[in-house]
């Protein structure tokens, strides 16, 4: 099945051994590239699948690529891995049409789920009842929990939020679970998808 290919891009040798290994191990395929560029020269005749591909690279970033892709037209899904002091560029990559982002150290069953609902169109089609309810629950944030979800979607951190608002970073961090709890977002890259569901 040409939809189970995985085309990992990282210049970490050892991150894309591990990767290719677990994927080998849920029974995808994995196509390894040590950078962005490589996986570029390739494209033509590479099969499609799901791009994984780490934001900080020598060269060409994660950020570049999905800017390059679309440049080309071309609409497999990418998953990008970054560190925590990225999510900023993780941000910006979901506007420029990355599905999912994830945190290191993440969970390995964390990356296969994001692939596999990657692999699964269906979720376009619920996209208009969906965006609907995401902006029902919006519309129900208290004006402090929009002022922080706005900070959280602009890649700040907790404690640049909280200096910005007066309030200290704990409350910060409260207001932050409530937003998640009422959007019923699992992580961050979900809550950020909700946003620019309702804002595109």
């Amino acid at each position: 099945m040409t939809e189970s290919v995985v085309h990992v891009i990282d210049d970490d040798e050892a991150m894309r051994d591990s990767l290719a290994f677990l994927l080998d191990s849920a029974g995808l395929t994995a196509c390894t590239y040590d950078s962005a560029q490589l996986f570029l020269d390739a494209l033509e005749t590479a099969p499609p699948g799901v791009i994984v591909t780490n934001i900080r690279m020598p060269g060409l970033t994660g950020l570049d690529l999905v800017r390059r892709l679309k440049a080309r037209s071309c609409a497999y899904p990418v998953i990008m891995i970054t560190g925590h002091g990225d999510v900023p560029l993780a941000v910006e990559a979901m506007k420029a049409g990355v599905v999912d982002f994830l945190e290191k150290p993440f969970e390995e069953e964390n990356l296969l789920a994001a692939i596999r609902s990657a692999q699964c169109p269906a979720a376009e089609v619920n996209a208009d009842p969906e965006r609907e309810r995401v902006k029902t629950v919006l519309e129900s944030l208290s004006p402090r929990e929009h002022e922080v979800l706005d900070g959280v979607v602009e890649g700040k951190l907790n404690k640049v939020i909280a200096h910005e608002l007066g309030i200290s970073p704990r409350t910060v961090e409260v207001y932050r679970a409530n937003v998640m709890s009422k959007t019923g977002a699992r992580g961050l890259s979900e809550l950020i998808r909700m946003v620019l569901l309702v804002r595109s």
